[in-house]
């Protein structure tokens, strides 16, 4: 234990101090690994600006971590090193406490890579405030309408289906449902990373979503999430493009489509793909309805093919950029 204080401590003077919060970023949140995926993540909801900047921290192969309350934002960045060290989860938190002096405001809690979880809630939290802790998962919040807001969030946790993102969604806003924040709501976030690294962190994180500043954040992040969904397919479809296989890059547009279904980005760049599949009669509905929503893409299309992305044949060109909006006559 000694030698971990000891490590700990050179860590934290390698690293400069953060000007301190002179109040508390109170919060609710949930630090969790997926057992099925191994993906780990941080959802995170609170009546304070930009609470995604300084609460959640996340990286494949190693950890996450969530810290609040008086919050010290080196707790994400130390707890994360100390994991990627060989430290589990709790070893990584009591080195951490341990050398903190002020470690009676903080409220923090890790997982690792192993699903192996701490959490510390300081005496002097602003109540009410606590934590729970269960398999691979712990939910925590200081400054609550109730001491009911932390319980809910286990049972919505554990009860809820689908991936990673979808269950901590569920968590937050059941804690919402019991009154949340005792000021009310401003801002949330959601981060998700692979169960390993690949060494590309931009690849690793599934889901990195901020809501900065809203009266509904969690609707918003909501929103977000499932758009990101989209973008996913989207891309998918795009590697599909890439891998010569247009099935299954359809497939991936058409998913993208369905769950974004106003988004006139999707629909243009999709009708582009079409066209380069040799799909031109196919592509002029979708970019009718791209250019019904935003008539800059019917100017956009004579630019495609300086980069690459349409063939230089002005007849087939007029003829995309004369495709008819639904309301054209």
């Amino acid at each position: 234990m000694l030698l971990l204080v000891l490590a700990t401590a050179a860590l934290l003077s390698s690293v400069p101090a953060p000007a301190q919060p002179r109040r508390p970023v109170a919060t609710y949140s949930i630090v969790a690994r997926d057992p099925a995926t191994g993906q780990m993540g941080v959802a995170v909801q609170s009546h304070w600006f930009s609470v995604g900047s300084v609460v959640p921290w996340a990286e494949a192969g190693v950890g996450a971590v969530a810290t609040q309350s008086f919050a010290e934002p080196s707790y994400g960045k130390l707890g994360l090193d100390l994991m990627r060290a060989g430290k589990s989860a709790p070893e990584a938190l009591r080195g951490l406490l341990a050398a903190d002096g002020a470690r009676e405001v903080r409220q923090v809690a890790m997982v690792d890579a192993r699903g192996r979880v701490a959490a510390h809630t300081g005496t002097k939290n602003i109540q009410q405030a606590g934590h729970s802790t269960g398999a691979q998962y712990s939910v925590q919040a200081n400054l609550m309408a109730s001491e009911r807001v932390w319980p809910a969030m286990v049972r919505a946790y554990e009860s809820a289906r689908g991936d990673l993102a979808e269950r901590l969604l569920q968590a937050l806003e059941a804690a919402q449902a019991q009154g949340g924040d005792i000021r009310g709501k401003q801002s949330a976030a959601i981060l998700v990373v692979s169960a390993t690294s690949t060494g590309r962190p931009w690849v690793d994180r599934e889901f990195d979503l901020r809501v900065e500043d809203s009266p509904d954040p969690l609707r918003e992040l909501r929103r977000l999430v499932a758009l990101q969904r989209a973008y996913q397919h989207m891309n998918a479809g795009d590697a599909a493009v890439e891998r010569k296989d247009a099935e299954a890059a359809l497939r991936e547009y058409a998913a993208a489509e369905a769950l974004a279904p106003e988004n006139d980005e999707m629909l243009f760049w999709h009708a582009i793909s079409l066209v380069g599949m040799s799909r031109a009669d196919e592509a002029l509905p979708l970019l009718g309805r791209a250019y019904g929503k935003n008539p800059g893409w019917r100017t956009l299309v004579p630019c495609l093919p300086a980069a690459g992305l349409l063939p230089a044949d002005p007849k087939l060109l007029q003829r995309l950029q004369s495709a008819k909006a639904p309301a054209d006559p």
